[in-house]
């Protein structure tokens, strides 16, 4: 179990506890397990839902960060899309499409 104390903004943490140690930093493997579950959720939505598309949009960006090294910037864009599609905090109105522009339009 980890206890954490809370100065402000800082947390600190004290201890751990319990049957598997404390890790410190996210590992590829968190941050590709994360990718998958997020993107699992984001193709049950439709195809054209653009909840959907921004999720895909964050989720692109997590496996760059991942890339980079940067495993815990993997799982907040992992966790970014996975809020975006639970809450799906994009949606168009009945009748309206969305148009993905390509670079040379």
């Amino acid at each position: 179990m980890l206890r954490l104390i809370t100065f402000g903004f800082v947390l600190i943490g004290l201890s751990c506890g319990g049957p598997s140690p404390c890790r410190a930093e996210p590992s590829r493997q968190d941050c590709d397990a994360a990718v998958a579950q997020a993107r699992a959720l984001a193709a049950a939505l439709p195809a054209d839902n653009l909840s959907r598309y921004f999720a895909e949009r964050d989720l692109q960006q997590a496996t760059v960060e991942a890339g980079n090294g940067e495993f815990d910037e993997c799982l907040d864009m992992a966790a970014r899309a996975a809020v975006e599609v639970k809450e799906r905090r994009h949606e168009l109105p009945r009748g309206e499409t969305l148009k993905v522009l390509k670079p040379d339009e």
